[in-house]
């Protein structure tokens, strides 16, 4: 198909599009996705990170590729096995979607047990051992043959298989051994399947100076005979399963709390999606395992290596600081402390940005610590999401409501493999007295967005908290996200608004700084995207920023198409997935995309508007938002975009965060026209937007204390974008 055509298609509706010309327009986002986890294991062969963050990059693309089978996978072959025959954006069936996913993740899960290979050895020529039977010696031995009959062996329960004893249950990731044995008195045959539980480790570590560790599959074959006494084994292998893990909502469910609740314990019994079986089991144990699993339509590889990578994060935790990132303290913003720690007279005085993890979550803490201890704080209204396991913000909403003020907390219960936690917090709210809403059946809330109201001298007044991330004190630890605090009256009524539309179905009228979906903010970055359009007709400049996980939503990519054509000089972040095709002569030629892996998980969600002139400019339109562009962020999603005009968190957000995601050349790639990405090599002048802001302190937060060159000054090289 030319690019004429291609481009002439961009203006017809996607379901009035042929499938060739929506290859022509999109990338698939399942495809997408893995060239993004590709990324994530290219990570673990980086030579400038330390050897145990390689090894965990390894281990994320491993829980990554999970995940992504338990739900995308899972989705696209209930409408297999449905005869959907719906095409994607791009012009693929599901069938054709699944076969092409079965192709790159086999290619994929290859690489990483080249990767394992290779940071094995590197890991025992820095002292790390992970060892196999024939290298553990008499002493060794001696400890794990102790160690197995009391740690191990007691927990094991081997399982005949045989017409009085069916093949049993696996659940979810579940990792498990089979055998073909022969009883020595009379040659019988048996098989015998041994479960390995969740509860026990994947690697033991063995005593002794020298760091050796033993994999528990490793320690079961070494005890077979105690497991088996009186058999010989004559073949066996090992597996792994993933089942299908999404859950979802029926129209008909009339108590969304009992639901969910039976549907986390449906959840583990999911449909078989994929199967992993070691390379060498014998042929009649791998037809009882496919057949025993019900696998028959599952996508099943052969591995030569290890199974279930993600378990390899087991070794990280070993203590050799060498062999990891240095420790990283975030700072507490200096506005603040210049305020005594009060934190609503340094939002009242001025907005504030917080910038994590270079920023500590602490000041999100103690601003609803401080909330609840007020006594003049008389409401709190609280979004959560993802809120962690020991989650101090929990206790603060808690103490807030024990303390007699009014607290509403919306907990999305349909946070996916979050629903059990958020369950639990749930009734731990209510139980302290909590006003406990659970939002829409069918939309999530991610919108994450918390206001306090406080009586003062002349009436009441709301702080607000706005951010990109999740309340999760860990995830803050690890994922770049802004948190912008705000006494803005117009702020406060939006939020007002938006909570009153979760909690009592009120629709928003006439927001005023604020765009929310499922409504109206679709329309709003349409309009955006158009004002720079029209900029560039009338001889102004035309340009856009934005940053954002994922880009999949057509009409956007339509839309900013649309604006390559007009001559808008559009430069996007994606860390993940990515349908657009950048860089297409007629249709995207004024397009950049890039991607940035790193240190730190690029979370944040910020989209910049030249507004008439070149980026950065003090004029630009500057947003925050909770949402990426995709059509469930549009469409079944409660989200906001806020615009941001106070001028010093304006100038932070895009003259250092935005300038910082440009420039950085040391952790970023690049998205070709083919699909392909390019690590961008560093020039003479090599930048790592991670160490910038680690070694910088905020612009917004800092206080009066610190001058104003503190911070220097990042300058975009046009045409090095």
């Amino acid at each position: 198909m030319d690019i004429s055509a291609a481009t002439a298609a961009v203006d017809e509706a996607p379901s009035d599009r042929t499938a060739e010309e929506g290859r022509a327009l999109y990338f698939n986002r399942e495809l997408s996705w893995l060239a993004f986890n590709r990324r994530v294991l290219e990570e673990a062969c980086n030579p400038a990170h330390p050897l145990l963050e390689r090894v965990r990059f390894l281990s994320i693309s491993g829980s990554n590729l999970d995940e992504f089978f338990m739900v995308r996978v899972a989705g696209l072959k209930g409408q297999q096995l449905l005869n959907v025959e719906e095409v994607s954006a791009d012009g693929m069936t599901p069938a054709q979607q699944l076969a092409a996913i079965a192709d790159e993740a086999d290619r994929l899960t290859a690489s990483q047990q080249l990767v394992w290979t290779d940071l094995r050895n590197a890991l025992r020529e820095a002292g790390i051992a992970v060892i196999g039977l024939e290298e553990v010696d008499e002493e060794s031995g001696a400890w794990l043959d102790q160690h197995f009959r009391e740690q191990i062996f007691p927990v094991l329960t081997p399982q005949a298989i045989d017409p009085a004893h069916p093949f049993p249950f696996i659940p979810n990731k579940g990792f498990s051994l089979i055998f073909d044995l022969k009883r020595l008195s009379d040659s019988e045959p048996i098989r015998e399947l041994l479960m390995v539980p969740a509860t026990l480790p994947r690697f033991i570590r063995i005593p002794g100076e020298a760091t050796r560790y033993v994999s528990i599959e490793t320690l079961i074959r070494r005890h077979i005979s105690t497991i088996f006494p009186g058999y010989e084994m004559q073949g066996h292998g090992a597996f792994r399963v993933i089942r299908d893990s999404d859950i979802e909502i029926e129209e008909e469910a009339e108590d969304l709390v009992r639901y969910f609740r039976s549907a986390i314990k449906r959840r583990r019994r999911g449909r078989v999606i994929s199967l992993a079986l070691e390379a060498d089991i014998p042929d009649e144990l791998e037809a009882m395992v496919r057949t025993g699993l019900g696998a028959a339509d599952a996508l099943v590889s052969e591995s030569t290596g290890f199974l279930g990578i993600g378990d390899l994060e087991a070794l990280v935790e070993e203590d050799r600081p060498d062999l990891k990132f240095t420790p990283y303290s975030p700072r507490f913003p200096e506005r603040i402390r210049e305020h005594g720690g009060d934190c609503f007279a340094a939002i009242k005085a001025k907005d504030i940005v917080v910038h994590h993890p270079y920023e500590s979550f602490e000041v999100v803490v103690e601003f609803l610590k401080q909330a609840a201890a007020d006594p003049d704080v008389v409401a709190i209204k609280q979004t959560l999401y993802r809120a962690g396991k020991q989650s101090a913000v929990i206790r603060a909403l808690i103490d807030a409501a024990e303390a007699g003020k009014s607290v509403t907390a919306v907990v999305e219960l349909k946070a996916r493999f979050d629903e059990e936690q958020n369950l639990l917090w749930a009734n731990a709210l209510e139980r302290a007295g909590v006003q406990v809403v659970y939002g829409f059946i069918d939309w999530k809330t991610h919108a994450k967005v918390s206001m306090v109201v406080r009586r003062e001298e002349k009436g009441y007044r709301t702080y607000c908290h706005f951010g990109t991330g999740n309340y999760h004190p860990v995830t803050a630890r690890i994922y770049t996200d802004i948190s912008f605090f705000t006494a803005d009256p117009r702020a406060g009524r939006d939020a007002s608004q938006l909570f009153n539309y979760i909690t009592g179905y009120v629709e928003p009228r006439d927001l005023e700084l604020i765009s929310m979906s499922p409504h109206h903010l679709r329309d709003a970055l349409t309009n955006l995207i158009e004002a720079e359009i029209e900029h560039v007709r009338a001889s102004r400049p035309g340009m856009i920023w934005a940053k954002m996980n994922s880009l999949v939503d057509p009409a956007i990519i339509d839309k900013l198409y649309d604006a390559s054509r007009a001559g808008v000089q559009i430069d996007l972040i994606v860390r993940g997935i990515c349908c657009l095709r950048p860089g297409v002569k007629g249709m995207s030629d004024n397009i950049r995309v890039k991607s940035i892996i790193g240190r730190f998980l690029e979370h944040g969600r910020i989209w910049c508007f030249g507004n008439g002139g070149e980026l950065p400019n003090r004029e630009a339109l500057v947003y925050i938002s909770s949402a990426d562009w995709m059509q469930r962020n549009f469409d079944r999603r409660v989200e906001y975009m806020l615009r941001i005009e106070n001028p010093t968190v304006h100038a932070q957000v895009l003259d250092q965060v935005m300038v910082a995601n440009l420039i950085d050349n040391e952790q970023s790639w690049c998205l070709n026209p083919d699909g392909s990405y390019e690590r961008i090599s560093p020039d003479s002048k090599p930048f790592n937007l991670h160490r910038y802001f680690m070694t910088n302190p905020s612009l917004s937060g800092r206080g009066a204390a610190l001058r104003s060159d503190a911070v220097p000054k990042l300058r975009l090289r046009r045409g090095k974008r």
